[in-house]
């Protein structure tokens, strides 16, 4: 998970919900695809515990994600969601997803072989003016990062000492 995180934060971001020390969620956004002409397109990626499920987390790790692949300047957003999945589902037209297409029996898990969903979202408009999306680490001491980062907080209580 480490090589994961570590890859990923390289160039977008990854992030996550502290509750008392502890995370209880986590949401990031990669490259969609590894060839030039899909340089404005990240897959998402969200995981919430169980427990803290319908809190309003979910929502907000999206949230702040959405805002800060934009402020990037990454255009659209794509999230594969192993089936059956009716939850993730909902969630993902929740915040804006609209369903693609399914890749049939291409995922095993569990012992067995899965549909995965595929789904879409815009992130800002698809202008013709093709600069490629900055990497995070060249923006996170810019005050609209911040800003885009904190987007989410709206959907969750706040605890000051976690």
């Amino acid at each position: 998970m480490g090589r994961r995180v570590a890859a990923v934060t390289a160039k977008t971001p990854w992030i996550v919900c502290v509750q008392r020390g502890a995370v209880i969620g986590y949401a990031y956004g990669a490259q969609h695809r590894d060839r030039a002409a899909y340089a404005w397109s990240a897959e998402v990626s969200a995981y919430v515990q169980a427990n803290a499920q319908r809190a309003g987390v979910g929502k907000a790790l999206y949230t702040s994600l959405f805002a800060v692949l934009a402020f990037q300047g990454f255009r659209s957003a794509y999230a594969g969601i192993t089936l059956p999945n009716v939850a993730s589902v909902r969630f993902h037209e929740a915040v804006g997803f609209t369903p693609v297409g399914v890749y049939h029996d291409i995922g095993y898990k569990f012992g067995r072989w899965h549909d995965v969903a595929w789904f879409e979202r815009a992130l800002g408009p698809h202008k013709t003016e093709v600069r490629p999306p900055r990497p995070i680490t060249e923006i996170t001491a810019e005050p609209s990062f911040v800003a885009a980062l904190r987007t989410g907080l709206q959907w969750v209580s706040v605890d000051q000492g976690t």
